[in-house]
């Protein structure tokens, strides 16, 4: 397929998306929404591929959302045509996402970075959901996902300052997993995905659910839903090879069953 707005490759085992508006610092448009949707929806489909890295360019990672297309829409116009849905689609992929960010990643650019599994960032990288200076407030997640990564005292601030945060603060806030020169924060990113990818696709599936079940549970059901796919992993292929590989001292095949 051929795309307007990304530069869809890959690298071994491991998706590249590039956001691609170079003219307008990635903002996020409703045909790059679309665009991404579907390159993701690929990924997924496509048993070669065990994780994903979203990146933008040295500028901008995405600089926000397209402020033009969406300034003269009424309310009712946002509320039935369930503005901003789509962007959702991004969190619900089941493979491993990882923004790779520098730049700019500020509005939905913040917020399609927050959605992605986790963060690396260059130095130059900058978070920030500036919403409050457009008369609006974060609607793709930036107050939900926002406070459960940095707490409430950071997020509340960010959101009704609208300022920015460094790459620096943001590793420090547990808002970046890592900071990575510049020059080598793709490499590195795919290098990390490639990593991931080499091990048990269901087994990674299943851990990053678990992961993610902690931000909507108790501690106890948590746990039990752990425990359940911990158990679950017996019944696996690849459980048998990796842990017959370990005592034979050999690098383990896994075969995704």
């Amino acid at each position: 397929m051929a795309y307007e707005t990304l530069i869809v490759d890959t690298d071994g085992q491991a998706g590249l998306i590039t956001l691609n508006r170079p003219e307008a610092l990635n903002a996020l448009n409703s045909r790059l929404i679309s665009e991404l949707n579907t390159a993701l929806k690929g990924f997924e489909a496509d048993e070669k591929i065990g994780c994903i890295v979203i990146t933008g360019s040295e500028k901008a990672f995405a600089a926000g959302a397209d402020i033009k297309e969406m300034m003269d829409k009424s309310y009712i116009e946002a509320y039935t045509q369930n503005f901003l849905s789509e962007w959702d689609r991004v969190a619900n992929i089941r493979k491993p996402v990882i923004a790779a960010v520098s730049g700019y990643a500020l509005g939905g650019g913040c917020e399609l970075a927050m959605m992605c599994d986790f963060i690396l960032a260059s130095e130059t990288a900058k978070f920030g959901q500036p919403e409050i200076t457009l008369g609006i407030m974060p609607g793709a997640g930036g107050t939900q996902r926002l406070t459960r990564l940095i707490g409430k005292a950071k997020a509340m601030e960010m959101c009704l300052t609208g300022r920015m945060m460094n790459a620096s603060e943001a590793e420090q806030a547990g808002l970046v997993s890592r900071v990575i020169a510049g020059d080598d924060l793709v490499k590195q990113a795919l290098k990390t995905a490639n990593r991931i990818a080499g091990f048990s696709q269901p087994i990674v599936m299943m851990t990053k659910e678990s992961v993610n079940r902690a931000q909507e549970t108790s501690l106890a059901e948590g746990i039990r839903f752990e425990r359940r796919l911990f158990q679950s992993m017996f019944a696996t292929k690849d459980q048998k090879e990796g842990m017959s590989a370990f005592v034979e001292k050999r690098t383990p095949r896994f075969k995704n069953k």
